[in-house]
């Protein structure tokens, strides 16, 4: 149990870096080469913000099962 809990745990945090999802207003500031820093700032902003509810979320769920076991 533990294993798939620490797995679980890895694809957590490696799932924002793995999906680089990109909003419509980002891929175009990427594709067009002008400011690609603060493009791909913004695109990281919304990565974490989109993993937080997922984990909290997860960790409740985790809480909960813990506790009902």
């Amino acid at each position: 149990m533990k294993k798939v809990g620490l797995v679980l745990f890895l694809l957590l945090i490696l799932a924002p870096e793995l999906l680089q999802a990109q909003c419509a207003m980002c891929r175009a500031v990427l594709e067009s080469g002008e400011n690609t820093t603060t493009a791909e700032g913004v695109n990281n902003g919304i990565v974490y913000l989109m993993a937080i509810p997922y984990i909290l979320v997860g960790g409740v769920f985790y809480f909960i099962y813990k506790k009902m076991k």
